[in-house]
């Protein structure tokens, strides 16, 4: 069986850098097809934006596309050529003509022979602009359900998301490296299986194990036990030093392996680092692309030998009539300050800072639009050290405009307190957050995929007609309804006691015999929960009802007023996951909290006490 081979470099902007040049470096023997990239996130998309429109008015401003690319690109250029291995990224972010330029300079100054090309049609404020002005869309967001028209900030860029298939448009005509904006985290490797294998558009078994193979791989380290709550059995296993990046092996009919590099000298594929991957910022059974739509809930892993996981039971719908959009608006400003808290009465003495500090910004706290006091943490009782038993206590403001957080308005205040303040009063002595940052609101919604322009360019073609190549949108769609399947409680046959049914319990953390993963969606987060053996899903699954979710999130899920909980099983995986539509304010560029991307939902919710049984104690803790 012939097998495509996708590696994956980068999962983000803040990954590491020698991926992309090991790969190519590495390709006698163990080599890729085609090495993929992702470097873009709704968090870069929206900063981005803001410097792309700057550029009009400011030359000087810094590239709106990822230079973290370049980075690692420039030392792989040699080998990319000599193994004629393809690549392709999302790294132009908001200028992919402009990412072209660079790249193309960098080819020639080494006088390589590399074709390069570039994708655009992801920019599309002016489509939104004018569908709304013709009144064909509101334009709700899929969050919240607000009309864009009722949004109470001015949209300066819109960006959606396009499928995979341009990309293997620019590899079936020749390009060594083809460069992307906004194309969706899986479509690297769904276009460079799709080219590979010669497949149709019709085929969409074939593009739904794709999707889910990119999907899978599309955070570089974390398939291979990156963020991973088995953490501890890497240690003296594959080992945490030098985590390697994963490679998706897909077939012409559309079979998947998931495995990594066979250099690398850390981490491991198994079972479970690819449910937990899986479980990653998916919304529910259905997972979304332009060019398909995957269908999770038989879905199934199999450990084929040393980190090699096959992939089953995906089933595939057509692709929705539409796309995701992420439209952009400056949102503000944010400025933060930090306290240092020791010892005992951590919550009295955190009381009274607070009852101080608002009269102190009493006089300007109605230009304010946030302003939270925020504990991280807990003193440890008789701490060995003194750091145990110290306790950040972080201050976060947000307004309108800069000058509305000036120092004399927010930093200059806060620090005029220590003489007052409670026993031991410390605040960080690094007071850069305490000055006035940017903040970028991102209003995320549909655009029928019939209004997006997708289009490959081609620049080394010879003639005006033949570098720029138009894609159509799908041929056959469907449309889906705006929430997901969603099942509160677990259906059984009989009813199950859980005090009883499965022996004597003790209190201890969900974490101790359950996995869990979460990411961030907007102002969404999701959290997927999954245990070893078979015979504890029962229990997992009857444990972890819509209303236990909402307990176990406690505080945190309280203070959120339009808090919704979504939930659906996977017992191919004996997964149980959550959807917490509104838990993260209104998105990583603009949230108040501290987990800005929603990963660390899972770690508080396994960190929460529950009825454990013992039986399932007795195999180990996690």
């Amino acid at each position: 069986m012939i097998y495509s081979k996708s590696a994956r470099a980068s999962g983000s902007a803040s990954d590491r850098r020698h991926a992309i040049a090991e790969f190519a470096r590495h390709h006698p023997t163990d080599p890729v097809d085609v090495i993929t990239a992702d470097f873009m996130s709704e968090f870069n998309m929206a900063t981005a934006a803001g410097r792309r429109v700057d550029q009009a008015s400011a030359p000087d401003a810094p590239p709106a596309y990822d230079l973290s690319f370049l980075e690692a690109l420039d030392p792989a250029l040699e080998d990319l050529a000599k193994y004629g291995i393809k690549i392709a990224v999302n790294a132009g972010v908001t200028d992919t003509n402009g990412l072209y330029e660079a790249v193309i300079q960098m080819v020639q100054k080494k006088g390589l022979d590399l074709k390069v090309a570039w994708v655009s049609g992801d920019e599309v404020l002016p489509a939104v602009s004018r569908s709304l002005a013709a009144g064909e869309s509101e334009f709700r967001n899929i969050y919240t359900g607000e009309r864009l028209a009722d949004w109470s900030f001015e949209p300066i860029y819109a960006q959606c998301y396009l499928g995979g298939l341009g990309i293997a448009a620019a590899l079936a005509e020749g390009a060594d490296i083809v460069l992307c904006g906004r194309v969706s985290d899986a479509s690297p490797v769904i276009g460079a299986a799709y080219w590979y294998h010669g497949w149709q558009r019709d085929e969409l078994d074939k593009l739904a194990n794709a999707f889910v193979a990119g999907h899978l791989i599309e955070c570089s380290n974390y398939v291979c036990g990156g963020n991973f709550t088995g953490f501890k059995t890497l240690e003296h296993g594959g080992g945490w030093e030098n985590i390697g990046y994963p490679i998706a092996e897909i077939s012409k009919e559309g079979d998947v392996i998931i495995t990594m590099q066979k250099h690398a000298s850390g981490g491991a594929v198994t079972v479970d680092t690819c449910k937990s991957q899986l479980l990653y910022e998916i919304q529910g059974p259905w997972y979304f692309n332009s060019d398909v739509t995957a269908v999770l809930n038989g879905i199934h892993f199999e450990q084929r030998g040393i980190n090699r996981v096959a992939v089953h039971g995906v089933r595939s719908g057509p692709p929705p009539p539409t796309t995701k959009v992420g439209i952009t608006a400056r949102g503000g400003f944010q400025a933060e300050a930090w306290w240092f808290l020791t010892g005992l009465d951590i919550e009295d003495k955190a009381r009274m800072l607070e009852v101080q500090i608002r009269r102190l910004l009493a006089p300007s706290s109605n230009r304010f639009t946030v302003l939270k006091f925020d504990l991280l943490g807990s003193s440890q009782p008789d701490a060995r050290d003194q750091n145990r038993a110290t306790v950040p206590l972080r201050i976060v403001v947000q307004a309108p405009r800069a000058e509305d957080l000036a120092p004399v308005r927010f930093l200059k205040p806060i620090t005029d307190n220590i003489m007052a303040g409670y026993p031991g009063a410390t605040f960080h002595l690094d007071m850069r957050q305490g000055f006035p940052r940017p903040l970028f609101e991102y209003y995320v919604t549909l655009l029928p995929q019939q209004d997006v322009q997708h289009r490959v360019h081609l620049p080394w073609k010879p003639t005006a007609h033949t570098r720029v190549l138009d894609l159509a949108p799908p041929p056959r769609t469907k449309t889906y309804p705006s929430r997901q399947p969603s099942l509160a409680i677990t259906h059984t046959e009989k009813p199950v006691d859980l005090a009883h049914d499965f022996g004597p319990t003790m209190r201890g953390p969900l974490g101790w015999i359950v996995h869990a993963r979460s990411g961030d969606k907007g102002a969404d987060s999701n959290c997927g929960f999954w245990v070893r053996y078979r015979d504890e899903y029962l229990w997992l699954r009857t444990l972890l009802s819509e209303e236990t979710a909402r307990v176990l999130l406690g505080e945190t899920g309280r203070t959120q007023s339009q808090l919704e909980i979504e939930r659906f099983e996977l017992p191919g995986l004996h997964a149980v996951h959550f959807l917490f539509r509104n838990l993260l304010d209104r998105g990583v560029g603009v949230t108040s909290t501290v987990d800005v991307l929603g990963k660390n939902v899972a770690e508080f919710l396994r960190a929460r006490h529950v009825d454990l049984p013992v039986r399932f104690l007795n195999r180990g803790k996690l």
